[in-house]
């Protein structure tokens, strides 16, 4: 009994892997990695000519290029920035003020890309994780409150009024 249900089921894998085989191979994109599903017994060859291999994608390339060029304390003035505007963005949002959701997402991942390069920056000098957060302990206090430069233009269009 368990050796004719052992049968069915290698005949049913069979028979999937030859619909499978003349569908032919798929890719996908899902989270910016691109994956290409290859057919049982040959490899699939790309529109080039060479192996199918699963390829990075970035999505923010030329913004990573950006940030990258920037100086430590560049990098560091725009995370200010941009968490004061994440900031007004929360008091719009709790005020009942008209704002944008996207915009939410769009600065929190700013921010995070600026950071990321700032601990591979770290990264590359030998600092370890645990200096790290001591570092940005010092550096959260050595800020200086100042308005986001949005509220700062606001303010000045108020003051020529």
């Amino acid at each position: 009994m368990a050796m004719a249900s052992l049968a069915s089921n290698l005949s049913f894998l069979a028979s999937s892997l030859k619909l499978v085989d003349s569908v032919g191979s798929r890719s996908s994109m899902h989270n910016g990695v691109q994956t290409v599903a290859m057919t049982a017994g040959k490899q699939q060859r790309s529109r080039a000519g060479g192996p199918m291999k699963v390829v990075m994608m970035a999505k923010r390339e030329q913004e990573l290029v950006d940030i990258r060029k920037m100086s430590q304390e560049e990098i560091n003035e725009t995370v200010i920035d941009l968490k004061g505007e994440l900031f007004l963005l929360r008091t719009k949002k709790a005020t009942r003020q008209e704002y944008k959701s996207s915009e939410f997402r769009r600065m929190r991942k700013q921010i995070a890309r600026m950071l990321t390069v700032r601990r591979e920056r770290e990264i590359e000098q030998g600092i370890t994780m645990r200096e790290s957060r001591k570092l940005d302990r010092k550096w959260k206090k050595s800020i200086v409150p100042r308005p986001p430069p949005s509220y700062a233009a606001t303010l000045a269009e108020q003051a020529k009024k």
